[in-house]
């Protein structure tokens, strides 16, 4: 979502020297996320706000809501005051000392490739991320698909890394869709997105970061969930539709 990419637990384990580690805490990530709400992406976060009021003045009782299932860590993300308001949960990497407000000392959990399918499962069956965070194993929860909050076929996710492909993989035999982001001035990103994304149709299209109203990526993530929407209020008229057919025959 922003310019800079966020660090990943398995990345400062490997990479901040010791004497970093001796000042880190929960609350400085935290700080340093809120340090980033200046440097989102073109079109954020008015695009959060700009989808919320369409789907609101076009379609009835249907709601967007938008989730962050990332590598990155929870702490960093949910420093960000933008984060806070448009996303109703986080799923990210977490840090912890031996203490609440303590140095940082250990990986307490680690978002991983697969790890963020896990996630979307939480969210399809709209399970409490508080209640899974201390109870892991309720992911498996058998729910019927009519008991299913966030039906997979209504999910739009967007991804710009390797970790993000099973997601993509799952949703496009679900019935979702993925969209790829990339930095088109990075040649490694670039190859990445043609090798990984779009040779292998793991992906509808992939585009650069930009949300604006008027650009590509902006334009057609608005008309998938606008079309979604469209799709939702249709499956419901039709059973009143079959109805009156029926009382007529």
């Amino acid at each position: 979502m922003t310019r800079h990419r966020h660090i990943s637990s398995s990345s400062l384990t490997t990479s901040v020297p010791a004497s970093h580690w001796e000042r880190l805490t929960n609350a400085k990530l935290r700080e340093f996320g809120a340090s980033l709400d200046a440097d989102f992406y073109p079109g954020l976060p008015e695009f959060f706000d700009d989808v919320r009021e369409d789907v609101a003045k076009n379609y009835k009782n249907i709601q967007v809501e938008f989730y962050i299932v990332s590598g990155g860590l929870y702490e960093v993300l949910t420093g960000s005051s933008v984060v806070r308001k448009y996303f109703r949960a986080v799923y990210g990497c977490h840090l912890a000392g031996d203490t609440e407000n303590g140095v940082l000392k250990y990986v307490k959990r680690s978002v991983t490739f697969t790890e963020k399918t896990r996630y979307i499962f939480e969210i399809h069956k709209g399970l409490d991320p508080n209640e899974t965070w201390k109870n892991p194993v309720l992911v498996n929860k058998f729910l019927r698909p009519e008991e299913r909050r966030i039906p997979l076929n209504n999910m739009i996710y967007v991804g710009d890394g390797l970790t993000d492909i099973p997601c993509f993989s799952l949703l496009k035999v679900s019935g979702g869709l993925g969209f790829g982001v990339f930095d088109p001035n990075q040649e490694k990103k670039t190859k990445e997105a043609l090798e990984e994304f779009l040779q292998t149709d793991r992906v509808l299209s992939m585009h650069s970061p930009n949300y604006r109203r008027r650009t590509d990526l902006g334009s057609l993530l608005r008309a998938a969930v606008n079309n979604r929407c469209t799709a939702i209020q249709l499956d419901r008229e039709q059973p009143r539709r079959q109805r009156q057919q029926s009382r007529k025959e």
